[in-house]
């Protein structure tokens, strides 16, 4: 609501002006006032009515003044409220102004959109097509290792990659290194410069609630944008990759910004445009009649791979061609029951056994993530970096709850 119309509208008020008398019975008394000054009875009489005048006058100018002075009371108070305590309301709160950095979807797409790609991977005439992030300006595009696993497991002439810019612009693209555990993959496009980095964010301090943009490729729309909130945080996803490779998985942002087939390897933004997620999978809706068979289609519920871990693996990938993961050095069960990761091998000389853990005992929680079985433990440990420090909720083999410290080594060599 506009200030001019928080109450009633203060129109002008017209002046208040006295007449002269018509009455003609008045008009003799007057002359004969003027023409006999003696006569005092006379000149009283022609004088009480003109005072009586001047009292109305006066009467109605005072109504006038309070009345006028009422509204402006009123208005003051609607420009200025009162103060409750020591506090004042301020203008904006009541007037509902928005606040000058709301979030502002053209101008977030029109940071991010020269930033994400359409990877196009031409299998058997077919092409497939997927979406990627540009991380430099001479040609370097992260994206995830589902994306590009079918293609690279072929014969290089079964299958060649394409990137498709913003702009319209295509270059041929080269897989440099990928991790099938964290599912991330880093190429570089080929005979191209002068692209738009992505702007790095941070995903420590994402809060659930906080609105997002995902931009990518789906079902072969380039360019699409799509706008959602984060509707939860360390979400366990497990992509489904080559049965054949080692086990991936990794705690996910969950949004519910519209994802489907194409957006994986896309950017999920911050309100400033900052990337804080890598696109990566998707909820399908299973049919009630039990078949097994997703339905192909957002139904809110996408993941992403949080940046500040996709950025430490894609560096890696960058340096050496591999990327590291913190390590337990234990198996668990996935058994529901009882609730948490039952441990059944420790290896020697692992984290595990330098924390005091034992077969039979129940892995609860890691950090501040609930452990629910053994892939979470599993999922838990290499979500993070080696060398990091974490505290296991454990319950023992007799049944005693305890707290134990481990450090985390690292997974290289031990595939």
């Amino acid at each position: 609501m506009s200030a001019g119309h928080g109450g009633r509208r203060v129109m002008p008020m017209s002046g208040v002006q006295g007449h002269e008398p018509n009455n003609p019975a008045v008009r003799p008394h007057l002359r004969r006032a003027r023409r006999y000054p003696s006569h005092r009875a006379a000149t009283r009489t022609a004088r009480r009515p003109g005072l009586a005048r001047v009292r109305r006058l006066i009467v109605r100018a005072l109504e006038v003044a309070g009345l006028v002075a009422a509204i402006c009371t009123a208005v003051v108070v609607l420009v200025h409220p009162k103060a409750v305590g020591s506090q004042s309301v301020a203008a904006d709160s009541v007037l509902n102004r928005p606040d000058p950095r709301a979030f502002s979807i053209e101008q977030v797409a029109a940071k991010v959109l020269p930033s994400v790609v359409t990877l196009q991977i031409n299998q058997g005439g077919y092409p497939l097509m997927a979406s990627g992030i540009v991380l430099s300006a001479d040609g370097l595009i992260m994206t995830n290792n589902h994306v590009v696993a079918l293609a690279s497991s072929r014969p290089p002439q079964s299958g060649s990659f394409e990137v498709i810019f913003n702009d319209g612009r295509t270059a041929p693209f080269t897989v440099i290194a990928t991790d099938p555990a964290s599912d991330i993959a880093i190429g570089r496009v080929q005979q191209i410069s002068g692209l738009t980095p992505i702007s790095i964010g941070s995903s420590a301090n994402l809060r659930v609630g906080q609105p997002v943009t995902a931009v990518g490729t789906p079902m072969g729309l380039r360019g699409t944008v799509t706008v959602g909130i984060i509707s939860a945080l360390n979400r366990l996803v497990s992509p489904a990759t080559d049965p054949e490779q080692r086990f991936g998985a990794f705690y996910a942002i969950q949004t519910d910004a519209a994802l489907n087939p194409g957006n994986s390897g896309g950017a999920l933004v911050d309100i400033d445009g900052d990337l804080v997620g890598i696109n990566a999978a998707g909820q399908g809706a299973i049919p009630a009649d039990g078949s097994g068979t997703a339905y192909r289609g957002s139904i809110g519920l996408g993941f992403a791979i949080p940046v500040d871990h996709a950025a430490r693996i894609a560096a890696e990938l960058l340096a050496t061609g591999h990327a590291s993961h913190g390590w337990l050095g234990a198996q668990a069960s996935n058994d529901i029951d009882p609730h948490g990761a039952k441990i059944t091998v420790v290896e020697n000389g692992s984290p595990a056994a330098a924390a005091g853990l034992t077969v039979g005992a129940l892995v609860t929680k890691l950090d501040n993530q609930i452990i629910e079985n053994g892939d979470m433990l599993l999922a838990a440990a290499q979500s993070k970096e080696p060398g990091t420090p974490v505290t296991l909720v454990v319950t023992d083999s007799s049944g005693q709850p305890k707290t134990v410290q481990a450090t985390l080594g690292t997974d290289l060599g031990r595939r």
